[in-house]
């Protein structure tokens, strides 16, 4: 296993809660945007961990991963649909990569054509 994502998630709630003695308007603000959303009920609550894990991929966020896995396994999500929620977030950002691959070609085309003009 790569991490223990167990103790992790432990360990993570721990600091969180650092925080939020510290913080606590910052906190209920942050609660306040995760409630907004659900209290829609356009998307059922194993969507929106399914949502959830694939922008955690995208972002690159260990406590997101594990705490978006550990809610998306309550709400009943299967090995099957999170691979497949993961599929959209690989595919999504290899789409990205290419875009923003054609965004280089035409920086290169911009300041090619800058130093022929100079």
């Amino acid at each position: 296993m790569i991490l223990d994502w167990n103790d992790y998630q432990q360990q993570l709630l721990k600091r969180i809660g650092d925080v939020g003695r510290l913080s606590p308007e910052t906190m209920r603000g942050y609660r306040a945007l995760g409630e907004a959303g659900a209290k829609t009920a356009k998307l059922d609550p194993k969507i929106r961990e399914l949502i959830a894990l694939a922008v955690a991929v995208t972002r690159q966020c260990d406590g997101c991963i594990v705490t978006h896995t550990d809610a998306a396994l309550k709400h009943g999500a299967t090995r099957e649909e999170i691979a497949e929620a993961l599929g959209v977030a690989i595919a999504v950002n290899a789409g990205a990569a290419l875009v923003f691959s054609a965004r280089v070609m035409d920086a290169v085309s911009a300041k090619s054509d800058g130093e022929k003009k100079e």
